[in-house]
């Protein structure tokens, strides 16, 4: 229990008073200070006399995309008796106010927003609530509930994913061979459940066994997503989280269209694939590699990337140095660089096409009309 700085003032006052009360023989001015000296110690006494309050916080939902919606719900029982009380919740080592004003028997309950403005692991809590006397002279402050974390993913936007790919492979293969759409890749032996269309019937003949054929699959495009995550290459820490949920959209989309994906970081050189749908990859991996994303100070060396690149996007910011981002990209099939901030776009059907835009929703709609227009540089 402490003053508050209400009651810092009102004990002035009482010393003041009473002081000079006494001192100079002023019976009303003494009788102020011990009038103000009650109220203090009634004020203390009320407080020292409430009963303990039953607080709870729960948090809906612990998982949640970058700048969705994420409530904290703080119930507060006082236990018979009124109380006047507030409460502060730390949030990513941010405090924020929670008013609870004045608690009935019946209790209070308050909710208020969770800041979902940057991706990773947000700690929350615990949240402390001060009680404060009958005048607001004293107060008593105390933490309560537990500790817990939300978990901020990056945003997976709406995208078109990737243009027509140049890959091809054989259904059930992890590995993709380049082939055509129709070629037959192999032959097997007839499983119960095979599609009797697919019987080769001039080599189950002279195998005096079903021989089934493995033909190759349509152009499925394997898409590649490099992250920059050199701070140089940035104008503001903002920007990068943009980059992220850009990266993310791709990867996503590419994944739920039954593609397969990776993801490399130039700096680091993280490099995580999932091989699209029935592979057995997945791309959860992925998705929380871009969770645990983070800048690298300074400019950094460039890790190289592999040549068998089919379908690559380059995700930077404006600050960056294209140039030297865009050999990735002419290597691959197809490819773009997409950067955040503000710039000139160049979509030149001879070079890389390198889009600008502020926000990742425009960087994937420039993105979009790029794979719907085919102006994807080869």
């Amino acid at each position: 229990m402490r003053p508050t700085s209400r009651g810092v003032g009102v004990a002035a006052l009482v010393v003041a008073c009473l002081g000079l009360g006494l001192r100079w023989h002023y019976p009303g001015l003494a009788a102020i200070g011990a009038a103000l000296t009650a109220i203090v110690v009634l004020d203390a006494v009320s407080l020292a006399r409430a009963q303990r309050l039953d607080v709870r916080r729960t948090i809906e939902p612990v998982e949640v995309s970058r700048r969705g919606t994420c409530t904290a719900r703080l119930s507060v029982r006082s236990g018979g008796s009124t109380v006047r009380a507030e409460g502060t919740d730390r949030v990513g080592g941010v405090s924020i106010e929670i008013p609870l004003g004045r608690i009935e028997s019946g209790g209070a309950e308050v909710t208020y927003p969770v800041p979902t403005d940057r991706r990773g692991r947000l700690e929350v809590g615990p949240v402390v609530v001060r009680r404060y006397g009958l005048a607001g002279l004293t107060v008593s402050a105390g933490a309560a509930g537990d500790e817990t974390f939300v978990r901020v993913l990056p945003r997976a936007l709406p995208v078109r994913a990737v243009p027509p790919g140049a890959r091809h492979g054989h259904v059930g293969a992890e590995e993709r061979a380049v082939r055509g759409g129709t070629d037959v890749i192999g032959l097997r032996e007839y499983q119960p459940g095979d599609d009797l269309r697919r019987v080769h019937w001039g080599t189950s003949a002279r195998a005096g066994t079903l021989m089934v054929r493995e033909d190759a699959d349509p152009v499925r495009a394997h898409l590649t997503v490099v992250l920059d995550d050199r701070a140089s290459s940035y104008e503001h820490a903002e920007a990068f989280e943009e980059a992220v949920d850009v990266a993310a959209s791709l990867l996503s989309a590419a994944g739920a269209e039954g593609h397969p994906v990776r993801l490399r970081m130039v700096h680091s050189g993280l490099d995580l694939a999932s091989g699209g749908a029935g592979s057995g990859d997945h791309i959860d991996d992925i998705m929380v590699a871009l969770v645990d994303a983070s800048l690298v100070d300074g400019a950094g060396e460039a890790h190289s990337t592999p040549d068998d690149l089919d379908v690559v996007a380059v995700v930077t910011g404006a600050a960056a140095d294209v140039t030297a981002l865009t050999s990735a990209s002419a290597r691959a099939g197809a490819g773009a660089v997409l950067a955040v901030g503000s710039g000139a776009a160049a979509p030149e059907p001879d070079r890389v096409p390198v889009l600008y835009a502020p926000s990742a929703e425009d960087l994937l709609g420039a993105w979009d009309a790029l794979v719907s227009s085919r102006v994807v540089a080869a």
